[in-house]
């Protein structure tokens, strides 16, 4: 019993084991109870009413009054659909054409173009699956004032970017977001801290090496890994997936190089915060894997979650990567469509350089002292 006692008392000592114990699968049962949904909430939806009458005003009020939907743009021609895909602002666009009630009443049935973002395969099944259910739910409750049978709404669906519906289409840009950030702060962060443990960093210290200089010598290697990982990565997806990058390749190349540079000032932040090489694989691993795979929009859409959870994705940088690496690959779009995510880059990449280099100074400080 007094063996027991002990280990009790060691238990209670050492808050790591105690976050392990508690706190670990609690924040596990939060963020997998609100973030991994599979049902469909509040899908931004843009609507092209070339119609303007009755019946389509009645089915754009019962889309916009669900629970899954938010109608929130009201486009005046085709050209705005390209656009509003690219810029990531909508899920789905619907479209009624001309004369839409009259349709209905001489001959029984009219059709509605779904147009639905196949960037995103099970979001894209929710979105046009629960938007024929309402079209097929109005259709049932139409009177025979329109016509002597009974009116037949037809949903006319098509995916945009990924016809197929390919679900490699959305795991391989979530596989490089996760790779990236793994091998960048993961493995940077370890190499650092064994340094410390093994007694090297007091060698370094004493060299005529200048913090900058120990700093990028340690990161450069993983940074030119990181990115044979993004060619070989892109490689076996266009030859084994047949997924092609289809925006410009540099542009891609120099998105994927400002990921890794922000991995790797997460990395040093890490390697200069602990002692200890297995706590840095656990910060790397429950601060970056877990929100990588859940909170980023690589699996789960951020719209279905708690708004919480979206505010909390806003200071996760492989939300934004997601969107960029996405937008280049699968929709083509160019710099002009995703400057206010890489600005958002750039600004986490500086923020981190500076409290990493700080915070790695003063540790060298207290190494040399």
């Amino acid at each position: 019993m007094a063996f027991v006692k002990k280990e009790f008392l060691h238990i209670f000592r050492d808050y790591r084991t105690l976050i392990i114990l508690f706190a670990l699968p609690a924040a596990q049962i939060l963020i997998f109870g609100y973030a991994v949904r599979t049902d469909l909430t509040n899908a931004s939806l843009a609507v092209l009413d070339n119609a303007h009458d009755e019946v389509s005003n009645e089915l754009i009020l019962k889309l916009d009054a669900s629970e899954f939907f938010d109608i929130r743009y009201h486009l005046t021609s085709y050209d705005e659909i390209d656009p509003a895909f690219k810029k990531g602002q909508i899920k789905a666009a619907i479209i009624f054409p001309e004369d839409f009630a009259g349709r209905l009443t001489r001959e029984g049935n009219a059709a509605v173009s779904i147009i639905a973002d196949g960037s995103e395969a099970n979001n894209a099944n929710l979105v046009t699956g629960y938007t024929t259910a309402i079209l097929n739910d109005y259709s049932a409750g139409l009177t025979k004032q329109l016509t002597s049978a009974m009116p037949v709404i037809v949903p006319e669906v098509k995916m945009y970017f990924n016809p197929n519906l390919e679900s490699h289409f959305m795991f391989v840009p979530g596989v490089i977001t996760l790779i990236l950030i793994l091998i960048s702060a993961l493995m940077t962060s370890v190499t650092i801290v064994r340094e410390k443990e093994f007694g090297s960093m007091e060698v370094l210290l004493v060299s005529p090496l200048k913090p900058w200089q120990i700093i990028v010598g340690k990161v450069a290697p993983y940074f030119f890994l990181s990115l044979v990982n993004v060619i070989v990565i892109l490689l076996l997806a266009w030859f084994v997936f047949g997924l092609p990058v289809k925006g410009s390749i540099a542009l891609l190349i120099a998105e994927c190089m400002l990921y890794i540079l922000l991995g790797l000032s997460i990395g040093i932040l890490i390697s200069a915060s602990v002692q200890k090489t297995e706590n840095a694989m656990f910060i790397s691993f429950l601060g970056l894997m877990l929100p990588t795979l859940l909170l980023s929009g690589f699996i789960f859409p951020i719209e279905n979650m708690p708004k919480a959870y979206d505010y909390v994705s806003l200071v996760l940088p492989p939300r934004w990567f997601v969107e960029i690496i996405r937008s280049i690959m699968i929709k083509g779009a160019g710099f002009s469509y995703i400057w206010k995510e890489t600005l958002i880059l750039v600004v986490m990449t500086l923020f981190f350089m500076f409290l990493s280099a700080k915070k790695f100074k003063v540790r060298l400080g207290e190494g040399g002292k």
